[in-house]
């Protein structure tokens, strides 16, 4: 698998039109979550390709094998079937985008 984290994809501070743009021209959609502290999503395998972008906070990842950090900027490429996990760790909210495509 290739790696999944592209660090600072886009500019801080995130803007989500920007990143709603860029997602539809590539056929994924742009939805966002916002996580208390300690949110946990785990062992999660989706039937299509996934993106993850962080506005605000940083999320630890797993996606696979791979372990990651990504925070504000970083987008994380997910294949489709492939297990993943994101955790807010940080002491605050964190508010991302995910899309499929």
């Amino acid at each position: 698998m290739a790696e999944a984290l592209t660090r600072g994809k886009f500019e801080a501070p995130v803007d989500r039109a920007t990143v709603a743009r860029d997602w539809r021209a590539r056929g994924f959609s742009c939805d966002l979550f916002v996580d208390p502290p300690g949110r946990e999503w785990n062992g999660f395998v989706h039937a299509t390709d996934e993106l993850v972008t962080v506005i605000e906070g940083r999320l630890e990842m797993e996606v696979g094998e791979e372990r990651l950090v990504a925070a504000p900027g970083d987008e994380v490429f997910i294949p489709r079937g492939v297990t993943h996990s994101v955790r807010n760790r940080s002491a605050g909210t964190t508010r991302w985008l995910y899309g499929y495509g």
